[in-house]
């Protein structure tokens, strides 16, 4: 059976999809209540997020759009320090999407959801014209302790960057799928409850945390090296990076550090307790493959880093595709020491950043 026109109607389809698919897959005592708003039962600062799902194909190695949108939303309160209680859905579905598949879809979101411990409190469907697509909305809601305020604008001299483990897998997958490319390369997507809960148990003095999606490390490091006015050195032979991907990367011609991921963190801490903090995150499951990658330095020129972009061009921009010698050394930013010795300035993504994978 298929999404059609009538689905979206607010008449007796409408209704069939709810009773069907979302109220069986969602039921919770708040949205079993259908009212036109949720009442939610919140203390304190709390953190809100939006955001919006749109990928193809649909169901993936490792996941589907469903577990995708859960899984991004809880994750940008995470590493705010928040604990995630309540999220919001809102599905447009094309004509012709397969009501099965949307079944699929809406178990794997529920799972997640469970996984997660977050209530999806309220909804919405839209039917619209088209060949069969789904796209997700969502807003994730969660309760921020007094002890836990972390930021991007918190960076010292002398902090520790760490990151959760190997990048580009989620990117990779997305984009092997729709090449029929044959690999063994899952999506990273996943829940990072764990990775943040022991982070803030081991002690060290988180100073802000960072989900690497789109844009990749190189983007979000750029933003938090603006945020906190300072310089962010990493080296090249620590970043983790599979070697299924990086051999897909050689062939396509990407760079893992501008590649996307939805299961990848980078944390900042305080130079005393990182490696505690780093051998805490590796006992976790999505923490595993954690690396040390750099350190945070005051910016010599006392100037916030760049967090515009080039002009000119698309796609990303390696400082040239090699050593950048001339009065790099002390400027804010994002450099890389590489694996033959030199200093690589890592510029934000800039441009459409083809091919895009969500």
């Amino acid at each position: 059976m298929k999404i059609t026109a009538a689905h979206g109607s607010g008449g007796r389809d409408s209704a069939h999809l709810m009773e069907e698919i979302f109220g069986k897959r969602f039921a919770n005592p708040i949205l079993d209540k259908m009212e036109d708003a949720a009442i939610l039962h919140m203390r304190g600062d709390i953190a809100m997020s939006t955001d919006s799902f749109v990928v193809t194909p649909l169901e993936f190695k490792g996941g589907d759009i469903g577990k995708l949108s859960v899984c991004g939303t809880v994750n940008d309160l995470l590493v705010m320090g928040a604990t995630p209680e309540y999220m919001t859905c809102g599905f447009i579905l094309e004509e012709g999407l397969d009501i099965e598949l949307l079944d699929r879809i809406a178990a794997s979101m529920a799972a997640m959801a469970a996984e997660a411990r977050v209530t999806i409190a309220a909804g919405d469907t839209k039917v619209i014209g088209g060949a069969g697509g789904l796209y997700i909305n969502t807003t994730g809601i969660g309760h921020v302790p007094e002890s836990r305020r972390v930021s991007a604008s918190s960076c010292r001299p002398g902090d520790v960057v760490i990151l959760s483990g190997g990048l580009g897998e989620h990117h990779a997958c997305i984009l092997s799928a729709r090449m029929g490319v044959s690999n063994t390369i899952e999506s990273d997507c996943a829940y990072l409850g764990d990775v943040t809960e022991a982070l803030f148990a081991s002690g060290a003095e988180l100073r802000a945390m960072r989900d690497v999606t789109r844009g990749g490390l190189g983007t979000v490091l750029n933003e938090i090296a603006a945020s906190s006015r300072c310089r962010i050195e990493l080296e090249e032979d620590t970043i983790p990076v599979s070697s299924a991907v990086a051999g897909f990367c050689g062939l396509m011609g990407l760079d893992p550090l501008y590649m996307g991921n939805e299961g990848k963190l980078v944390a900042v801490v305080g130079p005393e307790g990182a490696e505690e903090a780093l051998a805490a995150v590796r006992r976790t499951p999505h923490g595993r493959g954690a690396a040390l990658i750099g350190r945070v330095a005051a910016p010599a020129d006392g100037v916030s880093a760049p967090g515009g972009a080039a002009p000119g061009g698309s796609g990303t921009r390696p400082a040239g595709g090699g050593s950048t010698p001339n009065g790099s050394a002390g400027k804010a930013g994002v450099y890389m020491k590489t694996r033959l010795g030199g200093t690589r300035r890592i510029d934000v993504l800039y441009g459409e950043g083809l091919p895009r994978i969500c």
